[in-house]
Formats: structure tokens, C-alpha cells, sequence
């Protein structure tokens, strides 16, 4: 990723490559109109310079999104040796990738297209919303040399 505000230890290709073999998902935090924060999980990919996801149409995400484009994410495993990506976003709603976004997510997280869910999904595609993620600022951490058993 090519970020001018990025802190911790990995390096922007070392940031690339992390995203692109977790097969884990994001947290994207966002803030409702009540001011309460939403924390949801999604199946995500990157792009370049951006994190992808989809999601319905009429999901509570994509409301309050659509009322403000600022989020925080995080791509973290929940297993020792602690390590991730954390960050600060802008989120552009794509209501045309959708569809072809969520075919991505089922190759990477299942493998294929094949299975029931996978079909399930995909029946509903055309109807998908693909957030685009553009990330201003990255935190990364690992705690691996720390947690070591050597």
C-alpha cells in the first residue's frame, strides 16, 4: 500500500503481503447516526491501494456509511503470536462491483464457487454493494520475536 502516514514495523510490501494471505476478516468500525459506534466482520480483499468488501444493500453498515464515509478496520487473528494491520479509512460505495467483488471473496475465503453457500451468495449478487476502502492512515504490530517460546 502506498501510504504517506504508515507506523510499525512492517514495511509497505510486508503491509501488502499480510492482507493478502489473511484469510481472516476485516473489522470495520463506523459510527451511527446516534453517535454509538457499529463494529462489523467482513470477508475482504485487497486492491492495490484499496481493501474491498461486499455487503447488502440494506444492511445498517451501508446506512450509516452512506450518512459518513469515515471508519476504522482491523485485520487481526485472534491467535498468539499477535500480529495485523489496523487503520483509518475513507469508504466509497460501489453499487456496480458488487456482484463481481463477492465472486472474489468466495474464490479467496472458500476456495470456489461450487459450494452451497458459495452458490447461495452468488445467487444474490446483482444486488451486492462492494465498499472500496481507502486507507489514510496504517498501524501494523507483531508480536512474534516477543511471544516466542525461544
Amino acid at each position: 500500500m502506498d501510504i504517506s502516514d504508515l507506523r510499525g514495523p512492517f514495511s509497505p510490501s510486508e503491509v501488502d503481503a499480510f492482507l493478502d494471505e489473511a484469510i481472516i476478516p476485516m473489522r470495520l468500525a463506523t459510527v451511527g447516526p446516534t453517535g454509538w459506534p457499529l463494529v462489523v466482520s467482513l470477508w475482504f480483499l485487497r486492491d492495490g491501494d484499496e481493501l474491498l468488501a461486499a455487503t447488502r444493500p440494506t444492511s445498517t453498515l451501508v446506512a450509516f456509511l452512506a450518512r459518513e464515509r469515515r471508519c476504522g478496520f482491523e485485520v487481526a487473528g485472534d491467535d498468539p503470536p499477535y500480529r495485523g494491520v489496523r487503520g483509518r479509512a475513507e469508504v466509497v460505495l460501489d453499487h456496480n462491483a458488487g456482484g463481481s467483488v463477492l465472486e472474489l471473496l468466495l474464490l479467496k475465503y472458500l476456495g470456489g464457487t461450487s459450494s452451497p453457500l458459495a452458490r447461495n451468495l452468488l445467487a444474490r449478487a446483482d444486488d451486492e454493494v462492494c465498499l472500496r476502502l481507502h486507507p489514510r492512515s496504517l498501524v501494523s504490530w507483531d508480536f512474534s520475536a516477543r511471544m516466542s517460546n525461544g
